[in-house]
């Protein structure tokens, strides 16, 4: 490329040759020199027009500035508005969580004093909508962080009592201690089936086939297991609260003194040893040492689903003759 320079006269002149590299760094140099001069006006004039208050350049500032302001509350009140929504959707289950607790605190026997009724309850026509401020929604939160924790210690609360009711429900001689037998001999006075006379039949005598399992009434643990006279091979289970059980005639036993049992467990098999007159089970019942007729507890616990699904898995059995103790 060639360019011709002359001066204003037109009296010299000169000729200056380009090559193709130069001509580009030649380029890349004016517009590096156009962006220096267009950035440097750009900081005088608004700058300067700022600070000495150009009414054009101080309109067009205000104007960018304001457009700014505008996008970032744009910003923070879409996303107030978004966390607010999801509020009220907390607030709401928190509100389903107090009605929740209420009934199953009745259910545990405990009646928190913050746990009075379900809340008052609002309505009305809908005249504005206020949105809420970022310190109103903090406010909000922080409330609802206590209320949360407030619930999360009645919950635990009521945790713990149902617990120890379950426990003492596994601990109620109310499981049926032969599934596949019929009731003999109830509790109460009666002909002795070897004397002739009026005794006292202080349990209950259920008819079963020999080596029927005998299963326990409740969790306890092994207090005796021995032979006795009358009630031959026998087992007796403390339930606590000074609740016993003990099951008599047994042909084998399969636990020992010291065990812990769980309620509906094989603890020995249907027999005839001791004072007996066939293969049956002598249940009884103690309260504090005094017999109690262990047909109130089984009445009890009937409609026990355990019990129900154990006595489908045993089915029908062939009945045996009645036999006493």
């Amino acid at each position: 490329m060639h360019l011709i320079i002359t001066d204003a006269w037109l009296a010299k002149s000169r000729a200056v040759h380009l090559s193709g590299p130069q001509l580009v760094l030649a380029a890349l140099a004016l517009s590096l020199s156009l962006m220096v001069v267009a950035a440097g006006l750009y900081h005088w004039v608004f700058l300067k027009g700022a600070r000495e208050g150009w009414p054009v350049i101080g309109a067009l500032v205000k104007l960018v500035v304001k457009d700014e302001f505008e996008q970032r509350d744009r910003f923070m009140r879409e996303n107030l508005d978004a966390m607010a929504r999801k509020l009220g959707e907390m607030q709401a289950k928190m509100a389903q969580l107090e009605s929740l607790g209420e009934r199953v605190s009745g259910l545990a026997g405990i009646s928190p004093p913050d746990l009075k009724g379900p809340p008052p309850g609002q309505g009305g026509a809908l005249v504005s909508v206020k949105p809420l401020s970022m310190q109103e929604l903090q406010a909000t939160l922080a409330d609802l962080d206590r209320l949360t924790a407030e619930r999360t210690d009645v919950m635990t609360l009521i945790e713990s009592r149902l617990f120890d009711q379950k426990i003492k429900t596994m601990m109620v001689p109310t499981q049926q201690p032969v599934l596949a037998g019929n009731l003999g001999s109830a509790f109460g006075w009666r002909i002795d089936p070897f004397t002739g006379g009026q005794a006292l039949h202080t349990g209950l005598d259920f008819q079963a086939e020999p080596g029927t399992p005998i299963l326990a009434a409740a969790g306890g643990v092994v207090v005796a297991q021995e032979f006795h006279a009358a009630y031959g091979n026998m087992v007796e289970i403390d339930h606590g609260n000074a609740l016993i059980t003990r099951y008599a005639h047994a042909a084998k036993v399969w636990v020992k003194k010291g065990d812990l049992i769980k309620r509906g467990q094989k603890i020995a098999e249907v027999g005839t040893t001791g004072r007996s007159t066939g293969p049956h089970l002598h249940f009884e019942v103690l309260l504090q040492g005094v017999p109690q007729n262990p047909q109130k507890f089984l009445t009890a616990g009937q409609n026990l689903a355990p019990a129900k699904a154990l006595q489908a898995q045993a089915g029908p059995t062939k009945p045996t003759g009645v036999v006493q103790r």
